[in-house]
């Protein structure tokens, strides 16, 4: 069996690792655009979406740093018409608990488990967007790592110069916390500085109730 060399697609799959080489070698590759690309690939959507993640601290610090991918959040109730305005021009799929189902008229909802939404132009392109399904309470954004808390759009996120609303910092790394990652590390190093005190007790409090004895919490 020839043991094709994915390199030549992606010089940065080495860094990625074997899990992420096998991924890409039986689901194939991702070609994530920037926050700004990813306005064009929307366009059609009429809903809210936001960015999340890393690009959202580095919107907000102006620190750049290298990105895997490219997180968006919007409203699972919105569904329906994600598909209608990308339909046309892209495949969706349902993803999560290690399941893709494609999103069709047969299958018009996320399957059991699934929180995502990845959209490619057809099977021979790469996956372009990884689209983050939102629950929602009476139209209003949940954490999705504490749930109870629940807040208007427009008072967790932000919308930038660019024009492109990104999840407020503090809630971003809130929802890092939990992963305790070097990259993430980085992020609360660039974004610490800048949080205003509103922001830096939301996060605290975050902490303390979800992660009592997180490290971050001897810095705020």
């Amino acid at each position: 069996m020839t043991v094709r060399d994915y390199s030549a697609i992606d010089p940065a799959i080495h860094a990625r690792g074997e899990e992420d080489i096998a991924f890409e070698r039986r689901f194939g590759p991702w070609a994530a655009p920037t926050p700004v690309e990813a306005v064009a690939v929307l366009a059609a959507f009429p809903r809210p979406w936001w960015v999340c993640g890393g690009y959202a601290v580095e919107a907000f610090t102006g620190v750049v740093r290298p990105h895997d991918d490219l997180d968006i959040g919007f409203f699972r109730r919105d569904l329906a018409v994600l598909r209608e305005a990308l339909g046309d021009r892209y495949d969706l799929w349902s993803v999560g608990s290690g399941m893709l189902r494609p999103l069709t008229d047969i299958f018009p909802d996320l399957h059991a488990g699934s929180e995502q939404v990845w959209i490619r132009e057809h099977a021979w392109s790469p996956w372009r967007l990884d689209l983050l399904a939102t629950e929602d309470r009476d139209g209003q954004w949940i954490n999705k790592r504490e749930t109870s808390f629940a807040a208007p759009l427009e008072e967790i996120t932000w919308v930038a110069d660019d024009g492109i609303r990104y999840l407020a910092p503090d809630l971003v790394l809130a929802i890092k916390a939990k992963l305790k990652r070097p990259k993430d590390d980085r992020d609360l190093e660039a974004a610490l500085p800048l949080l205003d005190a509103p922001a830096r007790d939301r996060l605290r409090s975050f902490l303390e109730r979800q992660h009592p004895h997180h490290e971050w919490l001897t810095r705020l």
